[in-house]
């Protein structure tokens, strides 16, 4: 069962760049809870609830000429009804019409908490963080309205300051399983 788990959580951590690239606003509903918490610092952002996070995101992608958003390195921790799961992105934003060039690149992480639905597995907690940047800092923002936080992230320190849910929920299983 916790195979088939980690298959169907696999397909909802990779549905959300395709969602986001084709602009199917509507697969969040497949993605996250209705009640989702996401936390993204590229953003410089927070929300609460899916209605209010799909509008968003909608906002600011349909300024973008173009986005790529590649999910990989995916480690995914079942127990019981909630999961966690853990993966790497990149993100490539194109809008032709910024002034000192058309492409912003980012990568970074998710740091997910996923609970089972009657629908299937969906994401009710969501922290991006951004590892590193380059390109164009005008694409993602030409005017700077939503002032993004660029500071760029190092995982080893947030493992180390105990902010990476994965980590936390993995050490637990360890030590229950020894004790």
């Amino acid at each position: 069962m916790a195979e088939l788990d980690k298959l169907e959580i696999l397909n909802v951590l990779n549905l959300y760049g395709f969602a986001l690239d084709a602009r199917a606003w509507d697969l969040f509903d497949l993605i996250f809870t209705e009640d989702v918490e996401a936390v993204f610092g590229p953003a410089g952002a927070g929300w609460r609830g899916l209605e209010e996070f799909k509008r968003s995101f909608e906002m600011f992608h349909d300024t973008l000429d173009s986005h790529q958003h590649t999910m990989m390195g995916h480690v995914i921790h079942v127990d019981g009804d909630a999961a966690n799961a853990f993966s790497y992105g990149n993100w490539l934003l194109v809008r032709e019409a910024a002034e000192g060039g058309p492409q912003w690149l980012g990568t970074g992480w998710y740091d997910d908490l996923l609970v089972r639905t009657p629908d299937g597995w969906r994401i009710r907690r969501r922290v991006c963080r951004l590892q590193a940047w380059t390109g164009n800092p005008y694409v993602p923002e030409p005017k700077r309205e939503h002032q993004p936080d660029m500071k760029t992230n190092v995982l080893s320190q947030h493992c180390a300051a105990g902010k990476i849910e994965f980590l936390k929920a993995i050490t637990a299983s360890k030590a229950k399983r020894w004790s």
